[in-house]
């Protein structure tokens, strides 16, 4: 008899449903940050694959440009 009144949902009380919420924002956040830093990888990836014959990369200003790109990734984090 029971399972004829159980329509699938039980009630919450705001302190609950404000846990879910946040839980659900955080989550959200956190998969944009993911999706930006794979898009940011895959673009230093393929341009360090594009002449796989070369046994050398030419890499002027190296240092500064990976900083850069550190910085950029940090700013992602930060988010």
């Amino acid at each position: 008899m029971s399972e004829i009144f159980d329509f699938g949902f039980t009630t919450v009380n705001h302190d609950e449903l404000d846990v879910y919420k946040e839980s659900v924002a955080t989550v959200e956040q956190a998969d944009k940050k993911s999706v930006e830093m794979f898009d940011a990888i895959s673009v230093l990836l393929t341009n360090l694959k594009a002449n796989p014959e070369k046994e050398y990369i030419l890499w002027p200003d190296r240092v500064a440009k990976i900083e850069s790109f550190e910085k950029h990734l940090r700013g992602i984090m930060d988010k």
